[in-house]
């Protein structure tokens, strides 16, 4: 990699990320997390700061010999020596010797008063700090970036020094500068006065280390960008401590698409939305839904006003194609929508609905009806596609008749409360559910064939009658068990089936039927096959009943998939 004339994507997730709050990576995460930002082909990832804790030894010990990165150069965090102290004496910076990291980024005090103060030492003391520091780790043959820990509030305090640290780097090797942003609170046209001034009076290459305290992060480091910092810190979806850093995805997404600067290897920003997903779940942090560029709204469109445009052409609400950056456009259907939205989600879903006016007003219609009453269908695709799929043909997909249900919770004489639930109704049995969907396999009849062909399994009268009870912690997960038990004996693929989110919202008691305690519930459900995940929704007069009608949309609509 060329240190002189790249420009240099730096990320520091597995370091100033993990000090979110909440955030706690493992060893085995952070290796993880590695390898997926060599996917993205940033330059540089930060692992940590070796010596300072065993998690971080750890993952440079193991990344020696399990990470085999692509992309990227691996950059250990450490700090300047000690005062009083040789650097090649100090134990910290032993460490970041032995770490095997060619890359070496140090932190250092660049405010003159949290040298006095935070450092207790002078101002001459920690330049000779720097100097010693930065000259024995280029002497054993490491590349060293310098962190220039508060730059900006020490610049504004004391100008001549926070640029002689600057300078000190520099002469003594440090092939970059980082301009730390550390409190978050500038500007953007603050940072460009300062890193054009940094850069005319010292010569050196400038990078930018933004904080988000004025949620100015990403366009603060596009500001350093545009006045000639070459090197770019930040963190994949944005974080780290109190309001985060830069998002990493963000910045480089800016400066590839609006500003045209190759800063990935070619192709690579199109695996951002993959990849940012794919460490929210490494992080078990959820993916913000609002992100730009890669969160799941960040290219929905709810007004009918919107889809309108975007059947004539995408590109008129959408500032680029979200292709470039992995992801895709959602059609939202509300009571906002008008005919464009609900025929170009029926297309998404599969459905030609442009020559069926009559079709289309009817269902634009009835979503309308059904959101007044409390429904949504803009977070639940797939109870409208099961809205959709019975207007388009002439029934709502059914594998089973429910007869009755209840269900009744209790506290035993140890006070643990236990939730007991019973469900009647009928399905076919395990034989007639198999022949059923060896007739529909043999007649050809998939996603592929037209609609009013596809097969939709109806439950005769005939069909066997399950009375089955459940309990659970609770009265939702002992319907949900009992329900499972009758359908699985038809259905046995139900086993696979799992409910991994469940939220409740107290509606306005504008709602009909809506005031104080008696106000309408709504339930989203969200259920998973092991391999996607899809989400329902029910409204009832209170929470059992709008859980119910959530539960039997999720196991309706995951027997379709797996029945098509």
């Amino acid at each position: 990699m060329d240190l002189h004339g790249a420009f240099h994507v730096y990320d520091t997730t597995l370091r100033d990320g993990a000090q979110q709050e909440g955030l706690n990576l493992s060893v085995a995460d952070k290796l993880a997390i590695a390898r997926q930002l060599d996917g993205l082909g940033v330059g540089f990832i930060e692992g940590g700061w070796p010596g300072s804790n065993p998690k971080d030894t750890e993952f440079f010990r193991r990344a020696a010999t399990e990470l085999d990165l692509r992309h990227a150069r691996l950059a250990a965090f450490g700090a300047t020596r000690r005062a009083g102290v040789r650097a090649a004496d100090d134990p910290l910076v032993a460490a970041l010797r032995d770490s095997g990291a060619g890359v070496v980024t140090l932190v250092a005090k660049s405010h003159d008063r949290h040298v006095e103060l935070a450092l207790r030492t002078t101002l001459e003391e920690n330049l000779a700090m720097v100097r010693d520091t930065v000259t024995h780790l280029r002497e054993e043959g490491q590349t060293v970036f310098l962190d220039a820990e508060h730059f900006f509030d020490g610049y504004r305090a004391n100008r001549a020094y926070a640029l002689e640290v600057l300078r000190t780097a520099a002469e003594a090797g440090a092939e970059v500068v980082a301009l730390c942003d550390t409190n978050g609170g500038m500007l953007p046209d603050w940072v460009s006065d300062v890193v054009l001034d940094v850069i005319e009076t010292t010569g050196t290459r400038v990078g930018i280390h933004a904080h988000n305290d004025s949620g100015c992060a990403v366009a603060n480091s596009l500001a350093a960008v545009a006045a000639g910092a070459s090197h770019v810190q930040g963190c994949i979806n944005g974080y780290g401590e109190r309001t985060g850093n830069a998002d990493l995805v963000t910045v480089v997404a800016n400066l590839e698409t609006k500003l045209d600067r190759s800063v990935l290897p070619a192709g690579l920003l199109r695996e951002a939305t993959r990849i940012a997903h794919a460490v929210a779940e490494v992080t078990n942090v959820p993916p913000a839904s609002r992100q730009p560029y890669v969160g799941t709204s960040a290219f929905a469109h709810k007004a009918g006003l919107h889809a309108s445009a975007i059947k004539v052409d995408p590109d008129l609400y959408q500032h680029l194609d979200p292709l470039v950056v992995g992801n895709d456009m959602r059609l939202l259907v509300s009571d906002m929508a008008g005919r464009a939205s609900i025929e170009l989600k029926g297309r998404e879903l599969g459905y030609d609905l442009s020559d069926d006016r009559e079709l289309v007003t009817r269902v634009t219609d009835r979503v309308k009806q059904m959101e007044q009453r409390g429904y949504t269908f803009e977070a639940a695709d797939a109870s409208f596609e099961l809205l959709l799929a019975e207007e388009v043909e002439g029934a709502r997909p059914s594998y089973f008749d429910v007869e009755s249900w209840r269900v009744i919770t209790e506290t035993r004489v140890d006070g643990e409360a236990i939730s007991e639930a019973t469900v009647k109704l009928r399905a076919p049995g395990a034989e007639l559910a198999r022949r059923q969907e060896e007739a529909s396999r043999s007649r050809g009849l998939g996603s592929d064939a037209p609609a009013d062909e596809r097969p939709v399994s109806r439950p005769a009268t005939e069909g066997v009658r399950y009375v089955v009870t459940g309990e659970g912690n609770g009265p939702v997960n002992a319907l949900d068990a009992a329900l499972r038990e009758a359908i699985g004996q038809a259905f046995p693929e139900v086993a696979k089936f799992e409910l991994i989110d469940y939220k409740v919202r107290i509606l306005d008691p504008s709602l009909p039927g809506g005031h104080g305690t008696d106000a309408i519930t709504r339930v989203l459900i969200e259920t998973s096959d092991g391999e996607s995940s899809w989400v329902t929704v029910g409204v009832g007069a209170n929470v059992i009943e709008a859980s119910w009608g959530a539960l039997v949309d999720g196991l309706t609509f995951g027997l379709r998939r797996h029945h098509r």
